[in-house]
């Protein structure tokens, strides 16, 4: 599944770089063996920092810190550390969509959750669903859309509809230039709560209980 999902992207991205009528406005690149080199250029280049795991099913990364750091907005789930950003900078200075980690577990344990009833009833769902299939001649991606409609484990189908419409707040935010950049600064101002020197007291405070070197 991960290795079709990566196919989709480029197959995608040969289909919109070359769209004549979209292709200066709009990439899509995905970068193989991303590493601290491209990190030093993408990071302090993005605008929107996307982090769209489903609640509850990704460990809390560093990423999302670096790219707040350098004056990226966050666009995602209740998940990780966007928890620890969403309460530092609140909820105006960050765009959060989807399930809670509550809602995600009670939608594993009680067994409701029908992915294909979403994609039936859904009708922007439905489109791009059927359109990622029809890409190919042959449609390569149908096990893509077999897992989705009869398994969808992460809840992705569930989350869709919310995330396209955290998109347009973010797209409608970022016309406001000045509001914009008084966000950046208050994300920028906020990460400083990461500092690895806060991070590392906070354990020795919590668990290891040491005595510091004068």
């Amino acid at each position: 599944i991960a290795k079709k999902t990566i196919q989709l992207i480029n197959t995608m991205a040969s289909i919109i770089n070359e769209d004549k009528l979209t292709a200066h406005l709009l990439k899509v690149v995905f970068i193989p063996n991303y590493n601290v080199s491209y990190a030093e250029i993408l990071v302090p280049a993005c605008d929107v920092s996307e982090q769209i795991s489903t609640a509850s099913k990704e460990a809390s990364g560093t990423g999302n810190m670096k790219f707040m750091m350098n004056g990226a907005l966050t666009l995602g789930t209740l998940d990780g550390a966007n928890v620890e950003i969403s309460e530092l900078v609140g909820r105006e200075n960050i765009v959060i969509f989807g399930l809670t980690s509550k809602e995600v577990n009670q939608l594993s344990t009680s067994g409701a959750y029908r992915p294909y009833d979403l994609y039936q009833s859904d009708h922007n769902l439905n489109q791009v669903i059927d359109y990622m299939c029809s890409i190919t001649p042959d449609q390569e991606f149908f096990d893509l859309k077999n897992n989705l409609l009869n398994r969808d484990t992460y809840f992705v189908l569930k989350d869709f509809e919310a995330y396209r419409l955290a998109h347009e707040k973010i797209n409608n935010m970022y016309k406001n230039k000045n509001n914009w950049y008084a966000k950046v600064i208050v994300n920028i101002a906020k990460s400083a709560y990461f500092s690895s020197d806060r991070t590392i007291k906070q354990y020795n405070d919590d668990i290891w209980h040491l005595k510091s070197i004068k």
